[in-house]
């Protein structure tokens, strides 16, 4: 397992379906749910992300069936019929070699619950999903652990007595610091490393 901190590349799903900017609506429909996801990328030419269509896109067909009413951006979505119509453009992506938690601040800060992976030239490379991101608090508490004692505490001046524990993914820092200053940062280099849960202080100073 890798190091924190983690890449999109460690949690990404590899195989991923996507359709062509001509799929028709039913083609987008059947695809999800045969691979059970909710959105897929729509790609042009040799595999460049051009845009994502989502169950959000193709709702507003059956949302509209009886009525008239609706914004017009809401009557197109739901009178288009092929991904190129369908489809939120340009797509919201990332790169596998952005950590998991920069990925996560654009999953929230856009509103979306995937992301297609590219390369620099917008070549699709993978997806990742909320899901995927929550994988890095499976890590073993002896993985967090020995990662905090080689990449944190080893790093502290010589006779500091600072010792961690790891239970769930909670952290405790006990024993005695010479310095009150270097408890945030002590905790917050903590706080960094993948699958930690939640740190607790029980410190005292010298």
């Amino acid at each position: 397992m890798p190091e924190s901190p983690y890449t999109v590349s460690d949690v990404m799903t590899h195989t991923v379906v996507a359709v062509g900017s001509k799929a028709s609506f039913k083609e987008i429909v059947a695809l999800m749910d045969e691979w059970k996801v909710s959105a897929l990328p729509v790609l042009a030419g040799e595999g460049r992300v051009v845009g994502v269509v989502s169950e959000a896109d193709l709702l507003p067909k059956e949302e509209f069936r009886d009525t008239d009413q609706g914004d017009m951006a809401e009557r197109i979505k739901a009178e288009a019929l092929t991904a190129g119509d369908l489809m939120s453009a340009p797509a919201v992506t990332v790169h596998a070699d952005a950590t998991v938690a920069e990925a996560a601040r654009i999953m929230a800060r856009r509103h979306v619950k995937r992301l297609p992976v590219v390369d620099g030239v917008g070549l699709l490379q993978g997806v990742v999903s909320r899901s995927d991101l929550l994988k890095v608090f499976l890590r073993p508490d002896e993985e967090i652990d020995q990662e905090i004692r080689h990449g944190v505490l080893n790093l502290l001046p010589p006779g500091d007595t600072l010792t961690a524990s790891v239970d769930d993914g909670v952290v405790t820092l006990s024993g005695a610091l010479p310095d009150r200053g270097l408890l945030p940062v002590i905790a917050r280099a903590v706080r960094a490393v993948e699958g930690v849960v939640d740190v607790r202080l029980n410190v005292v100073y010298r």
